[in-house]
């Protein structure tokens, strides 16, 4: 099984935050695999379905994204599973928007999400898909301020290009696992 944890915060203040993509792409991805995101385990909305033969696991972690690792850890655990069969969706301030990377292993670069997940798991060696929402337009606008708020209208004709991005490389890396 490879759990795919998508990060972002629970409830409707947040839907279209920045901060939510992971959230967002886990939508995209269960529509496209006929998946419902409604079980509740680990503290955390999940669904399962398959991509390339391979069982995968969404995990929406219902903690608020600063510690978005107790359930990333709990499913691992649960499944017993380390950290090579895992993938984190998460926003990216150093890629612009639009901008769709995977990552292997690194820092957290003071993503609170991150940094919950490597403290829980005890490792920062795991597959990343980095969702590029850029830097705010003016230093006068807070990083916090800035990934709590929602795509502008403009961004938003663009997400389902972004999420279908995300989706390839999610299954470029179920292919190789």
């Amino acid at each position: 099984m490879i759990i795919i944890a998508c990060l972002g915060n629970p409830g409707t203040k947040y839907r279209f935050n920045r901060h939510n993509c992971g959230f967002l792409t886990a939508y995209y991805l269960a529509e496209k695999n006929g998946a419902d995101i409604s079980k509740k385990q680990f503290n955390a909305l999940t669904a399962k379905f398959r991509i390339a033969e391979k069982e995968v696991m969404l995990v929406l972690p219902q903690t608020y994204m600063n510690l978005s690792g107790e359930s990333v850890s709990a499913a691992l655990k649960y499944y017993d599973l380390d950290h090579s069969s895992l993938i984190v969706i998460h926003d990216e301030l150093e890629l612009p928007f639009g901008d769709i990377r995977e990552k292997k292993g690194g820092g957290h670069k003071g993503h609170n999400g991150i940094r919950s997940i490597i403290a829980s798991i005890g490792s920062a060696d795991f597959a990343r898909v980095r969702f590029g929402i850029g830097r705010p337009p003016s230093d006068k606008i807070p990083v916090a301020s800035y990934v709590l708020s929602d795509f502008s209208p403009e961004e938003k004709t663009e997400l389902e290009d972004c999420y279908e991005k995300a989706s390839r490389l999610i299954e470029a890396f179920c292919i190789a696992k």
